[in-house]
């Protein structure tokens, strides 16, 4: 069960920083790059490019909750959430059955 897990490409857990602009103050975040690959892939279902895509969540969520303490989680939940609804995970829970 865990060479599933335990022999995964370490480039995916790989960290990196991009940089970029967040209420027009430049700042930087660092995820693991298969986390990247996923808000790439959200961006670019929304028309738009990563930093544009972040950008608006980070209003949005401000205009909701005020400043998260812990954007990067935020971000990371934010996959989750996304490959949890997306129409893929419904049908690999119903090819699961």
């Amino acid at each position: 069960m865990c060479q599933i897990f335990a022999g995964q490409d370490p480039e995916r857990y790989q960290s990196t920083t991009r940089r970029l602009r967040l209420n027009g103050q430049s700042t930087s975040i660092r995820l693991e790059n298969s986390f990247w690959a996923i808000l790439d892939e959200i961006a670019a279902s929304e028309g738009a490019t990563t930093p544009a895509f972040i950008s608006k969540l980070h209003a949005e969520v401000l205009e909701l909750h005020g400043e998260p303490s812990n954007f990067s989680s935020l971000l990371r939940c934010t996959c989750l959430i996304f490959r949890e609804t997306s129409p893929a995970a419904g049908a690999m829970a119903m090819a699961a059955e």
